[in-house]
Formats: structure tokens, C-alpha cells, sequence
């Protein structure tokens, strides 16, 4: 089963490990990221990051089945660095219902919508089309942060901030 399903630009790191894991109980973490499935010493600094007890699995976008995922047994945390790899895995099978935007970077065109992301305004559009399907969109980095909803996201990005 897929506990949750978070766009992190950085994949494993501290939060992850020490806020996420343990808030979802989640026995296995699956990275779909073709960048850090190609590099191997990535690999292996993500897989050791990580406590013995978890299982990592680190995937390309397309070489995770997520069906699979969806009904097996494990909660699972699934990483994706950037919402478009979102999107390409829900056309291959992820089953969307909660989406958590824990870091996604500044870069030109994107507006800061919480403490640590920033969206485009394409991003915002797609972000939308989710939400008008039924997926919980938020915006923390670690569990205990306040939760910024979609309709605040919409807000700040519209002012600019």
C-alpha cells in the first residue's frame, strides 16, 4: 500500500529518514527517479541513509509498477523528484491520493508557495487538475509543519510571494 506519495527534490535526506518514515510507519521506501537510479554512488548513499529495517527500492520513472505497490502488503513511501514525474507515473498506474510537496526548488518562473516550494504556474494548473480529481494536495516538509493546502498555495502564488 502506498502510505504517501512525496515530490522532493532532494529524494532521501534527514526529513525523510527521521520525520516522514516514522510518522507513516512505512516499512518500504521506493524512489522513482531515473537520475538517481543511473548514478550509482547515489544509490548507494540513498540506500545507506536509510535504516536497516526499511526497504529502498530505487527505480527509473518507468521501471516501477505501481499497481504492484498500491496493493502490496508494505506501507510505502514513494518519492519522485519533480511533479512531472508524478503525472508520468499516475499514466503507468499510480494510484493518486494524497500528494505531499516537501521541497521542489526555486527556479526562473516559479513563485514561492510555502517555506520550501516553489511552483510554476504550469505546476499550478497541474496541481489543479489533480485536486479536481479528488488528490490531496499539501505542501510541508516534515509532518509537524503546518499543512499548506492547495487554496493556499493558489493564494501565495498569486501574490507573488
Amino acid at each position: 500500500m502506498i502510505s504517501l506519495v512525496r515530490v522532493d527534490n532532494r529524494l532521501i535526506h534527514g526529513q525523510v529518514v527521521e520525520a516522514w518514515l516514522p510518522r507513516l510507519r512505512a516499512s518500504r521506501m521506493v524512489v522513482a527517479d531515473d537520475e538517481a537510479y543511473e548514478t550509482p554512488l547515489v544509490r548507494a548513499a540513498m540506500a545507506l541513509a536509510v535504516p536497516a529495517n526499511v526497504a529502498v527500492q530505487i527505480e527509473p520513472l518507468l521501471g516501477v509498477d505501481y499497481a504492484a505497490l498500491a496493493e502490496g502488503p508494505d506501507r510505502t513511501l514513494l518519492l519522485v523528484r519533480q511533479l512531472s514525474g508524478v503525472l508520468v507515473a499516475r499514466e503507468h498506474g499510480l494510484k493518486l491520493l494524497q500528494l505531499n510537496l516537501g521541497n521542489v526548488h526555486f527556479a526562473p518562473g516559479r513563485r514561492k508557495v510555502s517555506a520550501s516550494v516553489f511552483l510554476s504556474q504550469e505546476e499550478l494548473d497541474q496541481l489543479k487538475m489533480l485536486v479536481n480529481e479528488g488528490v490531496e494536495v499539501e505542501a510541508r516538509g516534515v509532518p509537524t509543519d503546518a499543512r499548506v493546502d492547495f487554496a493556499t498555495m493558489v493564494e501565495r502564488f498569486g501574490k507573488g510571494a
